[in-house]
């Protein structure tokens, strides 16, 4: 299990600063694809951070919620690297991101029915079964609505908790993005998922993009985290105490002591928040 700290993603550009000021940052995570190769440099400095810190695989290329069975070979290499290093908390995507023997190099929503939330629970027990470890599952960043979906998106994830018994993986930006495209209120978003269910959370930077409909939001991750989400999330925080949080940055990456500060933002939020917590105990 994570520590309720906050954490960065490792990018090997950081890999030499991280060995010299790294002291407040509670765990490093990695997307899985990046590592699924058997050795060389990524792995040599892999495994210099996991010897002095936890860490948390994140994977982008399950496609927990494609409409054909998982990639027998792909879960495999994910077994392997899961079992090398032995993470704290592994996560994946409630999207697809491949078709017939294509991947794409997106995060694709799904239609939320009872036929997809089938699939969803089967992949996601297939997976568990696989890596013999719990799997949190991240809401997703949309930027459309299917009409043939009849389940929220909040009792979407929550069912497929309690038929797998996978936690969930909070992404407080993904939750602005999402709501602030379709013109519903992140707040009610909110009060409307199981917290209890929630093993860590992520925050990240987003685009906008001005259109003759109004600001579309695009979960970019290259970018520091917008007030807006600073505020939900030390509101969630509040309501639920400390969690692992992890600050996304993968594109535009920023030098090593402003990811650390966005990072100490975090960190800051946590201990305060932690601290009322206990005082009203």
């Amino acid at each position: 299990m994570l520590p309720a700290l906050a954490g960065v993603g490792f990018k090997p550009d950081h890999f030499a600063a991280i060995r010299k000021d790294a002291a407040d940052v509670g765990f490093f995570e990695i997307h899985a694809e990046n590592y699924m190769g058997e050795g060389g440099l990524p792995h040599a400095q892999l495994a210099a951070i996991r010897s002095d810190y936890p860490l948390s695989i994140h994977g982008v290329g399950l496609s927990i919620g494609g409409a054909r069975g998982l990639d027998a070979d792909h879960l495999e290499r994910l077994r392997r690297l899961c079992d090398r290093y032995e993470p704290d908390s592994f996560s994946e995507h409630l999207a697809w991101s491949s078709h017939g023997a294509e991947y794409l190099n997106d995060l694709l929503p799904l239609p939320y029915t009872g036929e997809t939330l089938g699939l969803v629970c089967d992949h996601v027990d297939h997976v568990q079964s696989v890596l013999r470890r719990r799997m949190l599952l991240e809401n997703p960043a949309t930027y459309l609505c299917f009409a043939q979906s009849t389940i929220p998106e909040t009792e979407f994830l929550a069912e497929v908790a309690r038929r797998t018994g996978c936690g969930l993986l909070l992404d407080v930006n993904n939750v602005f993005v999402s709501c602030t495209n379709h013109g519903t209120n992140s707040r009610d978003w909110l009060a409307a998922i199981p917290l209890h269910l929630v093993g860590e959370i992520h925050l990240g930077g987003h685009d906008t993009e001005e259109l003759p409909s109004g600001p579309l939001l695009i979960d970019s991750h290259g970018a520091a985290v917008a007030d807006p989400v600073w505020s939900l999330y030390a509101e969630v925080v509040s309501r639920i105490g400390p969690l692992p949080t992890l600050v996304e940055w993968d594109n535009n990456l920023p030098d090593w002591p402003v990811l650390l500060a966005e990072a100490a933002r975090a960190g800051a939020i946590l201990a305060a928040r932690g601290a009322g917590l206990a005082r009203a105990s």
